[in-house]
């Protein structure tokens, strides 16, 4: 089947749950892998073409917006984009909260703009948020409105993402995650007037080397009494969260467009009980 015709599936990020999802939604179609790391793109793209799958790469720095425009152009270029796995992100003892707020919430807001222009009729998305978004939600009424509905342009410029108004890495993080829950529920209006669907997965621990940078740092402790009093008593595979992504962007899913899928192991429901308090 030539380029032009075969589907394309874009998956934004080459870490463990990127390339868990590739494989379960990858069969038969083009795989776009994209990635700011060119080493990093094309280390995973030899991993996928050596088990079969036809791949190909793109270097894109999401908090870029020209660039992430340029990612969903040559996505349709090669053919009908008909799923979109958007998993790049920083975490709190990786980036300052500047990087956070530009690569976990901006970033986040580039790609669900983007792709709006290119999604396929009947095509989906998804992006990979984090249980931190729940942590410190609902935050007041009027912030809520403004990550959802302020144009992205301008999302940077609220007074409350200042980061003297943000305070921590750790509230960088949660605010961007919930930002992603809240940008796609609104995204989803503008994805189904092309017919389409977008989701989220926020997913809890996940075992990765992003995770494991969190569980050996300052908050280590924490993390082992979040696996403790979690209801699952253990943290979670990229496969788990890729079997939750194959769901979404399905047609058994065909329903399902605006929601964020809480997954991680009962942690929130332990904060919320009072069995876990957050440091």
């Amino acid at each position: 089947m030539s380029r032009n015709t075969q589907e394309v599936v874009v998956v934004i990020g080459s870490g463990s749950i990127g390339l868990a999802i590739a494989r379960r939604v990858g069969p038969g179609r083009t795989v776009l892998l994209a990635d700011h790391s060119e080493q990093a793109a094309t280390a995973a793209a030899e991993r996928l073409s050596g088990e079969g799958y036809d791949v190909t790469t793109r270097v894109t720095d999401v908090f870029e917006q020209g660039a992430v425009e340029a990612l969903a152009d040559a996505a349709a270029a090669l053919g009908p984009v008909t799923q979109v796995v958007h998993t790049a992100g920083v975490s709190p003892t990786q980036a300052t909260i500047e990087r956070i707020l530009h690569v976990d919430l901006l970033g986040t807001a580039f790609v669900l703009d983007a792709f709006a222009r290119v999604i396929a009729p009947g095509g989906a998305g998804l992006v990979i948020a984090s249980m931190a978004g729940h942590r410190e939600s609902p935050y007041a009424p009027e912030i809520e409105h403004a990550l959802a509905t302020t144009e992205t342009s301008q999302l940077l410029a609220l007074p409350f993402l200042q980061p003297d108004q943000v305070g921590t890495t750790v509230h960088a993080y949660a605010l961007s995650k919930r930002a992603n829950s809240l940008r796609v529920q609104t995204a989803a209006v503008a994805w189904g007037k092309r017919g389409a669907r977008v989701n989220a997965v926020s997913p809890g621990v996940i075992i990765t080397p992003l995770a494991l940078d969190e569980l050996s740092g300052p908050r280590g402790e924490w993390f082992e009494q979040v696996r403790k009093v979690s209801a699952a008593g253990r943290f979670g595979t990229p496969d788990e969260v890729a079997d939750a992504a194959a769901f979404l962007l399905g047609r058994q899913a065909g329903f399902i467009t605006g929601a964020d899928l809480l997954m991680d192991g009962g942690v929130t429901a332990a904060l919320r009980a009072g069995e876990l308090t957050i440091p």
